[in-house]
Order: structure tokens, then C-alpha cells, then sequence
């Protein structure tokens, strides 16, 4: 399934789906993936039923899991071509977003 087109609760639909398909085949139940993630039995079924979940709560299934491979590519700045590598360049520079201008 792609997300293009995709609502925001779909894909934490799909998430939490991918999520407890993993916890599955590894043969656990959710109480042992709570236990192994140091989260509540009902995190975990939040997460598997509707994707609802904090980050670390994500994160921390995905390590019991062994799923942080799985994270490494998410929200990496692509650079496809040597403008956008000098544009990524002067942007890791800054520390701070420019001020919007008001007239």
C-alpha cells in the first residue's frame, strides 16, 4: 500500500496493522511485545488497533521488534541534483527558519 493518497488515519491504520502483523509472525503475543517495548498492554493495542501511538511509543515497538532499520530512510532529505545539494547545504547551516517579512 502506498500513502500518497492516502488520510492521515489510513496510515496509522496501516501502521499499526504492518505493526501487529510483524509482533505475528515473530510469534508474540501483545502482552510479551508490551513487556519486551516497556509499554502498557493497552499502548500496544491502541497501536495495533488504530495506529494511534506517541513517537516513542513507535519507536520503541519498532526496537523490540527489530524493526529500526525500518525507520532509517523515514524523513531523510533526498538530494537529487547539485542545486539541491548546495540548497541542503546552506539550510544545515542555519539554525533558525528566516522571519516571515510583513509589510
Amino acid at each position: 500500500m502506498t500513502f500518497h493518497l492516502s488520510t492521515p488515519a489510513e496510515i496509522l491504520h496501516a501502521l499499526g496493522a504492518r505493526l501487529r502483523e510483524q509482533r505475528l509472525a515473530q510469534s508474540l503475543t501483545q502482552r510479551e511485545l508490551a513487556q519486551m517495548a516497556g509499554l502498557s498492554l493497552g499502548a500496544l493495542r491502541k497501536l495495533e488497533s488504530d495506529g494511534q501511538c506517541s513517537l516513542e511509543t513507535l519507536v520503541r515497538v519498532a526496537q523490540a521488534l527489530g524493526l529500526l532499520e525500518a525507520l532509517d530512510d523515514l524523513f531523510v532529505l533526498k538530494r537529487q541534483s547539485i542545486a539541491q545539494m548546495e540548497q541542503v547545504d546552506l539550510v544545515s547551516r542555519r539554525q533558525r527558519a528566516p522571519r516571515k517579512r510583513t509589510s
